[in-house]
């Protein structure tokens, strides 16, 4: 019996073949963003699954009442340690590290690197496979390095290279030789991302070296930029750990630390969702319904379109019917139909996933997993989707099908099943209402990124290169690169070259009480301090408040610059009263005086309010890392080449590696831009789900009214005439969904704006776009399908019986 009703589903979706095509697009188009965003979600939450004792492992973060204060990543340097040896019975293991960039050197090969410097516990606490090497006493010993497979491959080419060299450059101009300990297997790439988000490793070094690098000393309780993971003893749980962190702050801090930080252990499972206010974990939820309410429209349609095409069936169920066929037949076979329908949709989203999951990965910016890369029992997922989504959607068709009176059906009539119009125009109301929603949400992302990029940064960005230099902090090397400054200055493609510690690409940690001279330096205000010479200003294009900026003589290492915001902090009620005045630094003999006031600009990004900045020369302060050059507009590769033959004559020790700083400003604001593409792919397969959720419900209306439309005709009524007809069946449906969907979208918007300091403003305008454009491509489809019927000749129409 289950064979006869396959063959006869076939044969009746092969008959429909229009109809059918309709509903597998539909399904399909579903299906496999359902796919997708599962496959995403999957692997999210995949992130440190892998590490040994995953359960145990928490990372240590730092909530500081002034933001300004602190990473919340990192935290006081021997705070984990002590916690180990300190209190045995709750803590097992620990790591710590910090992340750093060095030049790596082989051959003639000096590329940029980023190095953890971290503890020798890293191997044997989260079992990273080891390649070749002992785990155990990789990094026991100074001067011993640790790579991945795909380091060693880049440098030696193999991985078998236990025992060689590789050179490092430190900070103060030194190169010493480094020996590869241990190689690794490649580190997931999730682990890695979450493990150490800002510094993904795939270098470790030994603590043991912190002095060759000038890092501060991970056992100073001043440190309070060092990332840092505990490993629980069974049993433990994290609140266990309140009452000691809090005794070892006790014990070892200054009373503001005390009063300003609270360090909070957070499962390494769950640590990469929560942080940044809970981004990736918003993210998470927000796919997840649009998948599923894309699927469910999916869903909707195929309701629609099974009854639209009823008409076609209603002598063959009458037949049936006349020979005896019982309504559980009737519904057995319709179910039949449906559930083959859906299995041919999600064969096909199977087939195009891994072509699909590659344009994907671009918009949610990471890799998708391979299908073989699931578990086994993920099998499953696709026969219970074609099972559940197949009854779902086929049961109410099937039902309401079967039960049609057999003297209806034997003249043909779609009376009784249009009966319920009132149901699929519900349905197709809410297909509206969530296109209407989407369509919205994408419009405000879109101008929120935007404003992201735009004019209101404060400062310019166009033209501008930023690349990182070989660090020698010592006088002489400080006179030396800014020697090397000047020279790129006088290349004829460049007009300004800067030399800094920092650039705006919402990556700076430098932190520093401030407090104004003659005050109780328990006022001290912390502050954003910005290492920079004298050409910062104008590369940059910084705007001056009140002032002077740096003019490169030596007695401006005396002298500080601060940003508005800055200057109010301190309580000067205008830039101009800041002008002259004294302030000092805790622990620091110096007294600056505050030469000048910048105007406020964008440094991190826009969720947080402009900090408190500090400019110190770099004299006073020799510390820099980048070379900002602004370009003349013009051919940019051509100069780009221009400034990579002078960097090879002048630094030949360092690769030329330069970035824009809209590519910095795409990494500060990556999980918006992967959210815009979400949001546009969203908004299209809404429209194509839409649409023909549109074309079933216009498919029925000519179907049950192909007699009116002659009679209609005959009587003289135009083509515009008929269109309008049919309009007005969908007008009020749109109107309600409008109704409807805009305070929805108002009210989820105004809620993502607040996520960010500085956002734009909800204007009547994304509303508007949105209506307008469902309503026009709703019409304009309406259109299409009723001039045919219209424009058909009316007697073939009156003769239909």
């Amino acid at each position: 019996m289950l064979k006869n009703h396959i063959k006869i589903a076939w044969r009746n979706i092969r008959k429909h073949s229009l109809y059918s095509a309709v509903n597998i697009i539909g399904l399909f188009a579903g299906i496999l963003f359902f796919f997708l965003i599962g496959a995403y979600v999957w692997s999210e939450l995949q992130v440190n699954q892998q590490l040994k004792q995953e359960k145990n492992q928490y990372i240590l973060t730092s909530e500081w009442k002034d933001p300004n204060m602190g990473y919340d990543l990192a935290t006081l340097g021997p705070l984990a340690k002590r916690l180990k040896q300190d209190y045995p019975g709750l803590v097992k293991n620990y790591y710590r590290y910090d992340g750093i960039s060095a030049i790596v050197s082989k051959g003639d090969k000096h590329l940029k690197e980023i190095v953890q410097l971290g503890d020798s516990t890293l191997l044997t606490m989260y079992g990273f496979k080891t390649l070749y090497g002992n785990p155990a006493t990789a990094l026991d010993q100074p001067f011993s390095v640790v790579i991945t497979d795909a380091i060693a491959k880049k440098y030696f080419g193999k991985t078998d290279v236990v025992g060689e060299m590789v050179a490092l450059r430190s900070y103060d101009g030194a190169i010493h030789d480094f020996k590869i300990t241990a190689v690794l297997d490649a580190i997931p790439e999730n682990t890695v991302t979450a493990l150490t988000p800002d510094y993904p490793g795939s270098i470790f070094v030994p603590t043991a070296n912190y002095t060759y690098f000038g890092r501060n000393d991970l056992d100073n309780w001043n440190n309070i930029q060092i990332a840092s993971y505990i490993e629980l003893q069974e049993g433990v749980k994290p609140g266990d750990l309140t009452a000691p962190i809090k005794q070892l702050l006790k014990q070892n801090t200054s009373s503001a630390v005390q009063a300003n930080l609270t360090v909070r252990p957070v499962a390494l499972g769950v640590y990469h969702l929560l942080r940044n206010n809970a981004a990736v974990e918003k993210m998470l939820y927000t796919l997840s319904f649009v998948a599923l309410f894309i699927l469910i429209m999916a869903v909707i349609n195929f309701v629609n379109i099974a009854i639209s095409s009823a008409g076609t069936r209603m002598r063959e169920i009458g037949v049936r019917k006349v020979i005896g066929g019982l309504r559980a037949q009737l519904v057995l076979q319709f179910l039949s139909e449906s559930v083959i329908l859906v299995a041919l949709a999600t064969v096909l989203a199977i087939a195009a996933y891994p072509v699909a999951k590659t344009v994907f990965s671009e918009i949610v910016g990471k890799p998708l997993p391979l299908l073989s890369a699931f578990p086994v029992c993920f099998v499953l997922i696709p026969v219970w989707l074609i099972l559940l989504i197949g009854l779902l959607a086929g049961i109410y068709p099937a039902i309401r099908l079967s039960s049609v009176n057999t003297v209806t059906a034997m003249k043909g009539m779609l009376r009784s099943v249009g009966e319920s119009v009132l149901l699929r125009k519900g349905l197709l109301g809410f297909q509206f209402t969530v296109a209407l929603v989407v369509l919205v949400t994408t419009v405000i992302i879109s101008r929120q990124v935007a404003y992201f990029f735009g004019g209101s940064l404060g400062y310019n960005k166009e033209y501008m290169v930023a690349a990182q230099v070989p660090r020698d902090w010592t006088k002489s090397g400080v006179d030396k690169m800014i020697a090397i400054r000047d020279q790129f200055a006088r290349i004829p493609e460049v007009k300004d070259v800067s030399l800094s510690y920092e650039i705006p690409n919402g990556n700076n940690v430098g932190i520093v009480p401030v407090f104004k001279s003659g005050e109780d330096s328990t006022r001290a205000r912390t502050f954003q301090l910005l290492s920079t010479d004298e050409k910062y200003l104008g590369s940059y294009g910084l705007s001056l408040k009140s002032g002077l900026f740096f003019d490169g003589h030596k007695r401006d290492s005396g002298r500080v610059v601060l940003n508005e915001t800055g200057a109010a902090a301190l309580g000067y009620k205008n830039a101009e009263d800041a002008i002259g005045k004294q302030i000092r630094v805790p622990g620091d003999p110096t007294v600056f005086t505050v030469k000048g006031i910048i105007k406020d600009f964008h440094f991190d990004g826009m969720w947080a309010k402009i900090a408190p900045v500090m400019f110190f020369n770099i004299d006073f302060n020799p510390r820099y890392r980048f070379l900002s050059f602004r370009l003349k507009p013009g051919n940019i590769q051509a100069s780009l080449k221009t400034i990579q033959k002078k960097w090879a004559a002048l630094i030949p020790e360092a690769s030329f590696e330069y970035h824009f700083m809209d590519e910095s400003l795409k990494i500060i604001y990556a999980k918006e831009l992967q959210l815009q593409k979400a949001a546009y792919t969203a908004t299209v397969l809404t429209m194509v789900i839409v649409l023909l959720g549109i074309f079933s419900m216009v498919s029925l209306s000519i179907q049950q009214r192909v007699k009116e439309i002659g009679v209609r005709r005959v009587l003289g009524a135009s083509v515009g005439n008929i269109i309008n007809l049919f309009s007005k069946d969908f007008i009020a449906v749109l109107l309600i969904a409008i109704v409807v969907a805009l305070p929805v979208g108002y009210i989820i918007m105004k809620s993502w704006l607040r996520n960010y300091a500085y956002h734009i403003s909800l204007s009547v305008g994304p509303f508007a776009i949105a209506a307008a454009c469902i309503a026009l491509v709703t019409f304009l489809l309406i259109g299409l399908q009723t001039i045919k019927a219209a424009l058909s000749n009316p007697v073939n129409s009156l003769r239909n019986e």
